[in-house]
């Protein structure tokens, strides 16, 4: 990492422990303002963040890996999820998977080689009833086939 991306990224942390506060309840909502502009929250990030708020650096990584939505690593630009549950599986997840994957060409946990994507499998997306379900971003779609999913996705790109 350069000396002036480490530099911006420090005055990124600064601005968002004046918005948020100094204290050990604000890290969630600061580690998330990471997230959001620089789509992952890097180790140096990680020091950073335990050093402004004068907390230990175990705590940072704690709370950033618990949370589905906070990544360590840089993923593409839009990021697909896709449930993973056994009522998912029982509705044709698996179909919608090989579509994505053919579409984007890119396997479940990578990025496309343009950075466009990322395609992972969650936990749960809490539609049971709708599935399969995937979220594009912050967008949730149910009961998708795979020709569904892949429209979705010519138009996210």
């Amino acid at each position: 990492m350069l000396v002036e991306e480490k530099n911006a990224l420090t005055e990124d942390i600064e601005q968002l422990i004046k918005k948020f506060g100094k204290k050990r309840s604000a890290l969630l909502s600061i580690l998330h303002g990471i997230q959001v502009k620089h789509r992952h929250v890097s180790e140096h990030a990680q020091q950073e963040i335990a050093r402004l708020l004068d907390i230990h650096p175990v705590e940072v990584y704690s709370v950033l890996s618990f949370f589905a939505f906070l990544n360590t690593n840089p993923k593409g630009r839009n990021l697909v999820r896709i449930c993973q549950t056994i009522s998912c599986d029982m509705k044709g997840k698996d179909n919608i998977v090989r579509a994505i994957e053919r579409e984007l060409d890119v396997k479940i946990g990578g990025t496309t080689s343009d950075n466009k994507f990322t395609v992972e499998y969650v936990n749960c997306l809490g539609l049971c009833d709708e599935g399969p379900a995937m979220a594009v971003n912050d967008q949730v779609f149910t009961k998708l086939t795979p020709e569904k999913a892949v429209q979705i996705l010519n138009k996210v790109k």
